[in-house]
C-alpha cells in the first residue's frame, strides 16, 4: 500500500510540473521562432535566453527586453569612450592629434548617449504599441554609430579604434536584432 502511495505522490507531482514544463518549451519556441526573423539569429537567441524574463514573456517583451539590451551596451559603450582609455594608446599621435582624438572620443561618447535615448524613446513606443514609432527609434539608434565613425573618417590621420569598431558593429546587431522582432508585431 505504501509503495502505491509513493508512485500516485510522484505521480500527481510529475503531473503539477507539466504545465510548467509546456511553458518553458513553448517560451522557448517563441525565442526561437521569433530570432529566425531576424539577421542574427544566434545573437538574439542567446541575448533571449540570458534574460529570465524572456521565458515569460510575449513577442512584444522579446523586444522590450533586446532594447533593453541594447541600451546597456549603448550606455556601457559611453562610459568606455567617456574614460579616454582610449586616448592612452596615442603614442604615435602628435599633441594636436591627441587633442583632436579627445574631441571625436567626446563626440561618439554624446552619440552613444543620443542612442540610448532613442531606445528609450523605442520602450515608450513599445509600451503604446505605436511599433511604427518604435522602429523609427531603433533606426535613429543605430545610424548614430556612423555619425562617430564618420567623424575619423574625415580625419585620416587618426585611426578608427578597433575596440570602438567591435562594439559599434555589436551595437548595430543588437539593433538589427530588435528591428527584425519589431518586424513580426504586424504593425
Amino acid at each position: 500500500m505504501s509503495s502505491n502511495f509513493h508512485f500516485l505522490l510522484i505521480l500527481v507531482f510529475l503531473i503539477s510540473l507539466q504545465p510548467a514544463i509546456s511553458t518553458s518549451s513553448s517560451s522557448i519556441d517563441l525565442i526561437q521562432k521569433t530570432c529566425k526573423n531576424t539577421k542574427y539569429y544566434d545573437l538574439c537567441v542567446s541575448s533571449l535566453k540570458s534574460d529570465s524574463t524572456s521565458l515569460k514573456a510575449d513577442t512584444k517583451g522579446l523586444a522590450t527586453i533586446m532594447v533593453k539590451i541594447g541600451m546597456v551596451n549603448a550606455t556601457a559603450t559611453n562610459t568606455f569612450l567617456s574614460s579616454h582609455e582610449l586616448v592612452l594608446n596615442t603614442t604615435n599621435y602628435t599633441n594636436n592629434d591627441v587633442v583632436l582624438m579627445k574631441k571625436l572620443l567626446k563626440d561618439c561618447a554624446d552619440k552613444y548617449a543620443l542612442a540610448t535615448n532613442a531606445l528609450q524613446d523605442s520602450l515608450q513606443d513599445l509600451n503604446n504599441e505605436v511599433y511604427d514609432y518604435a522602429y523609427l527609434h531603433v533606426m535613429a539608434a543605430a545610424d548614430y554609430p556612423n555619425v562617430c565613425h564618420n567623424g575619423f573618417k574625415r580625419n585620416p590621420r587618426l585611426d578608427y579604434p578597433t575596440q570602438l569598431a567591435i562594439r559599434e558593429d555589436g551595437f548595430k546587431h543588437i539593433c538589427d536584432v530588435v528591428l527584425g522582432i519589431l518586424d513580426t508585431l504586424g504593425w
